[in-house]
């Protein structure tokens, strides 16, 4: 989950639903891909958040801080199960999704590397993988770090939009360098007229002159809870708003 808090509580936004705004900004990208792996880099942007810790508010408290409010899943820790049955889903939607959801795991894990021997062994697998898929594709590791490179500037803009982290005062954050531009050049993100206003990106990367993005977040009016049952209880009957973003050309 993504916990934002409120003055009365806290606003909960699901992986899979950030995963779902990367993609309407994946979407709007002008394709550079042949159609069907075009297709397949939407999906691998779409569930690259899948397969999360199945808790079902059976007591216990993977869902909460040791305060007893809901964990951010930058409070939480590194679930090997769950990049196994990321990758493992994904061998489901054929070899491309397969290396780009690799590609995405050996991002994220990859600082890991020798903090435990099955980590080791499963970011090894991932290398071998990439390697496999890679020859199988006909396509140069470069190419795919390309279209890789969209699932992450995707996830990334998706992240800064539903985590509440654009600046104060319009001033500039940097999303990620662009997939079609060398590494030295970046984009970046600003709010000029504040919470509610136009989102202004630059360079400007989508087909359209302007795009209109949103997600669903769910609004608690509760601090603490008990254990995981509570707060199952409380996210299944509590309010859905939906955030909205207008995103603009930059200069």
């Amino acid at each position: 989950m993504i916990v934002n808090p409120t003055p009365t509580g806290w606003q909960i936004i699901y992986q899979q639903a950030h995963a779902l705004l990367a993609a309407q900004l994946a979407w709007a990208w002008p394709s550079f891909l042949p159609p069907d792996r075009w297709v397949g880099l939407l999906a691998a942007v779409a569930q690259h958040d899948d397969e999360q810790a199945a808790w079902h508010g059976r007591g216990g408290h993977h869902g909460l801080t040791p305060a007893g409010a809901p964990a951010n899943f930058t409070q939480q820790d590194f679930s090997l199960a769950q990049a196994q049955d990321l990758l493992h889903a994904a061998r489901f939607q054929g070899q491309w999704r397969s290396l780009l959801t690799s590609l995405h795991l050996s991002c994220l894990y990859e600082p890991l590397r020798g903090s435990a021997p099955a980590t080791t062994a499963f970011l090894d697998e991932l290398k071998a993988g990439q390697r496999r898929w890679c020859r199988a594709l006909k396509m140069k590791p470069a190419e795919a770090r390309r279209a890789y490179d969209l699932l992450h500037w995707c996830d990334r803009l998706s992240l800064i939009l539903c985590r509440q982290e654009l600046p104060e005062m319009g001033r500039e954050v940097e999303i990620y360098r662009a997939p079609q531009r060398p590494a030295a050049a970046p984009h970046y993100v600003r709010q000029p007229g504040g919470t509610g206003t136009p989102v202004v990106v630059r360079p400007w990367p989508f087909a359209a002159d302007a795009l209109a993005v949103s997600v669903e977040a769910v609004e608690l009016h509760q601090l603490r809870f008990r254990d995981d049952a509570a707060l199952a209880g409380a996210l299944r009957t509590a309010p859905v708003h939906t955030l909205a973003w207008e995103l603009r050309r930059g200069a």
